[in-house]
């Protein structure tokens, strides 16, 4: 990718979090790589159409002719906006145009690690199979496949990258803990995996360099309590730890309860190999580490 008469353009449907630290490993990559993509709003596409990346309003009111431009001379796309319960919304809206095409070689899923539900703490990999127990990820584990059988018979290399919880500069245990929102609530024996936005951004950029196609975990080495990564973070902030709370007398949102059914630990051996590489952040540790220095 980069080399060669044709230039590199990736579109991003979804430019969030995960996709704008992508598309920046992209650029330092691929130099004269074209990022462009959709947001939700017209001030988010302002600020990133200032940033370099042509950023196009996706609101369910239509497509413009800008946004169609950019799709229909993209060689890669990546896909990050989560399905609902009318399906996922690209496949939805745009699958006449990514059939047609000509220049697509590649396509790029993020998906989660809830697509596998609950383990009982146990470690699993990629051949583990999907039970989700929650809404959300049952409409994933469609997704995958709807896009499984699009990339099959279009002919196009298809990465899935199941994400583990993403955290990251302004999306990590500091910013609750400065504002007093912290919370340790302790369920025995849960654990989760994490994974840094980074770590996100530099496995997209070289899988779509090497168009990698396949399912692949993309979390941490370390699945760990969550209240041991808080109060991690409050000692290097050196504040003191919000107290524990039980899970059982915790008030929290129907959504935040989900993510306690599931309790595993997620290999991800697999996109090492396939890359070739380690993390960059393979505990919480060196990613909280980095993120604190940082501010």
């Amino acid at each position: 990718m980069g080399r060669g008469v044709v230039r590199v353009k990736v579109f991003f449907f979804g430019l969030g979090f995960s996709s704008l630290a992508s598309a920046a490993a992209l650029r330092a990559l691929v130099p004269d790589v074209i990022i462009s993509g959709t947001v939700r709003t017209a001030d988010k596409a302002r600020a990133l159409n200032d940033l370099g990346i042509r950023a196009h309003v996706l609101d369910g009111t239509g497509k413009s002719q800008d946004l169609l431009g950019d799709l229909a001379g993209a060689s890669h796309v990546v896909l990050s906006i989560a399905p609902d319960g009318a399906g996922d919304l690209v496949l939805n809206q745009f699958s006449a145009e990514l059939q047609a095409s000509r220049t697509l070689q590649w396509l790029g899923y993020y998906s989660t690690v809830g697509v596998y539900g609950n383990f009982d703490g146990a470690w699993i990999d990629e051949s583990a199979p999907c039970q989700p127990v929650n809404l959300r990820s049952q409409q994933r584990v469609v997704a995958e496949q709807a896009w499984r059988d699009f990339a099959q018979a279009r002919g196009l290399p298809l990465l899935i990258l199941r994400l583990a919880g993403i955290y990251g500069p302004g999306r990590a245990v500091f910013d609750k803990l400065r504002d007093g929102t912290s919370r340790r609530i302790v369920k025995q024996e849960q654990v989760f995996n994490r994974i840094h936005v980074a770590d996100i951004a530099r496995v997209t950029a070289l899988a779509a360099q090497q168009r990698l196609s396949g399912t692949f975990n993309v979390a941490d080495d370390e699945p760990a309590p969550p209240q041991d990564v808080i109060a991690y973070g409050a000692q290097m902030a050196g504040v003191t730890p919000p107290p524990i709370v039980p899970y059982e007398m915790a008030e929290m949102s129907p959504m935040a309860r989900s993510f306690y059914a599931d309790n595993k630990r997620v290999a991800n051996a697999a996109i090492k190999q396939a890359l070739g590489i380690e993390l960059l952040f393979p505990t919480y540790r060196e990613g909280l580490k980095a993120i604190y220095d940082a501010q």
